[in-house]
């Protein structure tokens, strides 16, 4: 007969990190890596936006550092939120494979309230990231809000 075989640690929640590079601090992330690791195991680190330009160079070390990976979405026309729906379509596809037990979404958009709410429905923790300044529909959409504070120059 054969034996089962046992991993040496109990399981986690798998934790889906969704970053709207576009509308968060790449400066940031230590932060919130540091308290999405506390809700589980990061099995999903995606960060959204047009990479090939120069604003988010920023965010180049950090995805390294990170292991995000970046999903590159073209701007086809100026003020369009193509970046904020390929975030909204891979979140749904993650909700109904059931990839994730929990969902962290990085973005002081609150756009994002919709889909927040949506995830809990179906039975799956949210945590949110982002400014201060963050509306109250998307805090409220989440179970658990982290007002993000300033990164300090060392």
């Amino acid at each position: 007969m054969q034996q089962a075989i046992t991993f040496p640690f109990p399981p986690q929640p798998r934790v889906g990190l969704l970053i709207d590079a576009e509308n968060a601090r790449a400066s940031q992330m230590p932060q919130v890596m540091a308290h999405a690791n506390t809700l589980g195991r990061i099995t999903q680190r995606r960060a959204y936006g047009e990479w090939t330009g120069p604003q988010l160079q920023p965010w180049r070390k950090v995805l390294e550092t990170h292991a995000i990976r970046p999903c590159q979405q073209f701007r086809h026309a100026r003020n369009k939120n193509a970046s904020d729906m390929v975030l909204i379509m891979d979140a749904m596809e993650l909700l109904h494979q059931r990839a994730v037990d929990v969902f962290c979404i990085v973005s002081s958009d609150s756009d994002y309230a919709g889909l927040a709410g949506r995830m809990r429905e179906a039975g799956l923790s949210v945590c949110g990231f982002g400014q201060p300044g963050t509306l109250h529909a998307f805090v409220a959409a989440c179970d658990d809000f982290v007002f993000l504070e300033e990164a300090t120059a060392s």
